[in-house]
């Protein structure tokens, strides 16, 4: 039974505090964040049960280990909470980007029946070595300019799209320090 299934402003006062720093966010990237889940309280299930597995495991390091091959040298810079798009709709989850790859798991498993008709639970996952990505760029939806997306092509031409992001800026400039680094 497999478990991993690889798949290749408007400011307002809202302030996001971590035990690092406060960031300063606009209203309508909060909004559209919260909105692409399918209900709040999915949203919050997910929320916590992230935070509990941090605490659990120590760090956001340690669950990124626990979820990804990590070669010894390689370090994770930064994790986001954001959704992948995927044809069957946008799928909540945290992106990780690290000095040797970024990696997307999904908040909650996926239900999927074998050809016996068993039904597994598997997380889903998606990892890009940082040597295989050809581009990344921040996009707008053509009828809807507040919403945003990183777009991420692979040398093979596949796309990726996350979305949901508190803050595209901050996202996106880690992730385009990692290909930089490794080109």
């Amino acid at each position: 039974m497999p478990s991993n299934i690889y798949l290749s402003r408007q400011e307002v006062d809202i302030q996001l505090y971590t035990n690092q720093e406060t960031i300063p966010i606009t209203h309508r990237s909060f909004c559209l964040a919260v909105a692409l889940g399918p209900k709040i309280s999915e949203t919050v299930k997910g929320k916590l049960s992230l935070g509990a597995k941090v605490l659990k495991a120590g760090s956001m390091e340690k669950v990124f280990r626990q979820y990804f091959p990590v070669e010894k040298e390689g370090t994770l810079l930064k994790a986001f909470q954001c959704y992948l798009s995927t044809t069957a709709g946008p799928i909540a989850g945290m992106l990780f980007i690290s000095t040797e790859k970024i990696a997307f798991h999904s908040d909650r498993p996926l239900d999927l029946t074998s050809p016996t008709g068993r039904i597994t639970r598997v997380p889903y996952k998606v990892m890009i070595p940082a040597k295989r990505i050809k581009s990344a760029a921040v996009r707008e939806n053509l009828y809807n300019p507040d919403e945003k997306y990183i777009d991420v092509v692979t040398v093979d031409g596949f796309d990726f799209w996350f979305m949901g992001f508190i803050s595209y800026t901050k996202s996106f400039k880690y992730l385009q320090h990692v290909i930089s680094e490794l080109r």
